[in-house]
């Protein structure tokens, strides 16, 4: 490390230049990334919407319009303009699942009509997917009046709003981010150093993620605010250093070259937990996980660079500037702190060591939804039309099921079989539609194409459940069952429902694979780094328990939660937060060299405080402005709030718990060391 800091402080200006450049390069190849708005493209592909969704070569009906108010000698008109907007594929509807009616809608049973028609038509469109964003507004703008509901008009939402509300997100974190560092330092153009550092590595990331392509738009929406606020304590960590030995007396370079030494470990380490944290994702079946993973670890990993090369390239050049810019110390002494937490919050740690086994029930228990069900707000526009469109039609939802054609008795059998189930409300077919005596081959070419894609025939049916609950996930399974026995092995099964089953299946799945991944990798960099037994077991607790009290929260308030959230979330808390414990640890760990146990906890949390509490007000701050400017998007606004929460009860734990922990626990950390320690010279006592 000595000629490492030797050749970044002596080759600052060739740095600095090679910074602005591959800044530059990256910024033009992030506008050339694509974002993936389709949760179910992340399936495994042997999952079975996987395989169904590899077979369908044409659309299937993604998007419901209902036209309130339009009567039924307007319906035949409406349809034609509908299906003469850009991007829209196909426009279905009553006419389309019983081509034989010639007689007046008024004169058909009302079983037969309902589900088509309430005071108003319902049509099941066809939406391309690459257009769906501008077909939806151009619906909209044709139908004033219409309502409508599916997985076009929720990307739709999702593309035109959520990352409008990204774009505004920095120009608020920068500001809280500029106040919090501001408080934290003795200099005014320290937090413009930090940012500085942090920002060329948020944006070399961005412009690297076009080695993918496309990264989805959790990834997108998220990546640079987590980026910015789980590694922004790397360049307080390394400054704290850097200020102390200028104190000391040391001169600009010097002090410098000590700062990076010092704090080497201490960023090292806590870089290494965080991209630990975060390759834990990566071993998700489900591809969300990988995107999310890979691109979080790079991030880390560049600003882990940006921190130890660049920034103290631009704190050296910019020393003298930086002297003039000195203020008071806005953030208060810590000492009374620590003899507060140390002599009179050690019940505390009692409290929070009977509440632990309680909250990791109770986060176990949450409800959780796993789909597109979680996507928007409850409060959202497009939320407040659906629930409109189920008060006139119940939960009407397409599904399609995929058989071998060829066979229509066959075909005949399993549609009787369907709509013999209470869920479903009608079925669209070649076999119940044209029947089983006319051969494909005399069918008009639209015709085939409607129940006929690549070798299989075309099941379309409407059912009356959610898209997400018990009793939708048991008709898919029935169903499912149902396409098995009459067709072994090739019936195919397509919906939100199924989707939504194969998501909670493999994301659930995940769960044991990634938590114990995180832990043990996480576990193993603090035993290398510290050398010792027990404290890594000590801060896995900490953090771990911090982790069960933050997921344990919406179960006391009876709240759901999106399971990928709560997923990528506890990798995140794990992996950003026990930077905290290892800061203090150390700190410790200084103090008994010198002092007893009670005294070294005093003083740890004097000393450490002031480089703990920034970083956590900024992943807090943060993750509330991503959960309240995201709002439009369920996932994303629900992530960022737990991301904000779990950090302030991290901090909390470390802050608070910790030290006592580290006093009860002394003569067995002490004991446990795998290279013998020095014992305290001395022992003293702190006023």
């Amino acid at each position: 490390m000595q000629r490492f800091s030797a050749a970044v402080i002596r080759r600052r200006k060739m740095i600095l230049i090679i910074t602005v450049f591959l800044c530059a390069v990256s910024a033009v190849a992030a506008l050339q990334v694509g974002v993936n708005y389709d949760l179910a493209s992340y399936l495994p592909k042997d999952s079975p919407s996987a395989k169904a969704l590899h077979l369908v070569t044409a659309h299937i009906p993604n998007l419901q319009v209902y036209l309130p108010d339009v009567p039924i000698s307007e319906v035949a008109a409406a349809k034609e303009k509908l299906k003469g907007i850009a991007g829209v594929e196909e426009v279905l509807w009553l006419d389309d699942a019983h081509s034989g009616i010639i007689q007046p809608l008024e004169m058909l049973p009302q079983d037969l009509r309902e589900p088509f028609y309430q005071n108003g038509p319902m049509f099941q469109v066809v939406v391309a997917k690459e257009s769906q964003a501008s077909t939806v507004l151009l619906i909209r703008e044709g139908f004033p009046g219409a309502l409508l509901k599916g997985e076009a008009a929720d990307t739709a939402r999702t593309i035109n709003t959520t990352m409008k509300e990204i774009a505004s997100i920095m120009v608020y974190v920068l500001p809280i981010c500029f106040i919090i560092l501001i408080l934290a330092t003795r200099h005014w153009l320290e937090p413009v150093l930090f940012l500085l550092a942090i920002g060329v590595a948020i944006v070399i990331n961005e412009g690297t993620n076009i080695l993918f392509g496309s990264i989805s738009f959790v990834t997108r929406a998220a990546s640079a605010v987590l980026q910015l606020a789980v590694s922004i304590d790397y360049a307080v960590f390394l400054l704290h250093r850097f200020n102390e030995r200028r104190e000391e007396g040391h001169p600009v370079d010097e002090a410098m070259k000590l700062a990076m030494q010092q704090a080497a470990s201490s960023i090292a380490s806590s870089a290494m937990t965080t991209v630990f944290g975060f390759m834990a994702l990566m071993l998700m079946r489900f591809g969300l996980g990988m995107d999310m993973g890979v691109v979080l670890m790079k991030g880390v990993i560049l600003s882990y660079l940006s921190v130890m090369v660049m920034l103290p390239a631009a704190t050296v050049s910019c020393a003298r500037l930086m002297e003039k810019t000195r203020h008071r110390a806005f953030m208060p002494s810590f000492t009374r702190f620590g003899q507060f937490v140390v002599k009179r919050l050690m019940p505390l740690a009692v409290v929070a060591l009977v509440i632990l086994p309680l909250a990791f029930i109770a986060q176990q228990r949450n409800h959780f939804v796993y789909g597109s069900g979680g996507m928007h707000s409850p409060d959202s526009p497009i939320k407040v039309e659906q629930r409109k469109i189920e008060e006139a039609f119940g939960h009407n939802r397409t599904m399609l099921m995929l058989v071998p054609s060829g066979d229509p008795v066959r075909e005949t059998a399993l549609g009787e079989d369907l709509l013999g189930m209470p869920e479903v409300e009608n079925l669209t077919s070649y076999a119940a539609t044209v029947g089983v005596q006319v051969p494909e081959a005399v069918l008009p070419q639209t015709a085939r194409d409607q129940f006929m894609d690549g070798g299989y025939a075309r099941l379309i049916m409407s059912v009356n459940t959610q898209d997400e609950s018990p009793e939708a996930f048991d008709l898919v399974e029935r169903m499912r069952a149902v396409g098995e026995a009459h067709y072994p092995g090739q019936a195919h099964l397509l919906g939100e429902s199924a989707i939504n089953l194969d998501l909670k299946t493999v994301i659930t799945g995940d769960n044991l694979p990634v938590l114990l991944a995180g832990v043990i990798a996480i576990g193993l960099v603090l035993l290398v780094n510290f050398k010792n037994l027990l404290i890594p077991l000590i801060l896995l607790l900490v953090i771990e328990g911090a982790i069960w009290l933050n997921m344990g929260v919406p179960y006391v308030m009876g709240a759901q939660m999106n399971y990928i959230g709560y997923q990528i979330v506890s990798s995140v808390q794990l992996g950003a937060t026990v930077d905290y414990g290892i800061l203090l640890v150390q700190r410790y760990l200084e103090g008994r060299e010198t002092m007893g146990k009670k005294d070294a906890a005093m003083w740890a949390l004097s000393i450490s405080t002031g480089s703990i509490l920034p970083p956590a007000m900024i992943l807090t701050s943060a993750g509330y402005l991503l959960g309240i400017l995201v709002r439009a998007n369920g996932v994303i606004s629900e992530m960022g709030i737990i991301i904000g929460r779990g950090a302030a009860i991290s901090c909390g734990m470390v802050l608070l718990v910790l030290p006592t922990l580290l006093v009860w626990f002394d003569v067995l950390i002490m004991r446990t060391f795998i290279k013998k320690r020095k014992e305290p010279t001395h022992e003293t006592n702190l006023p």
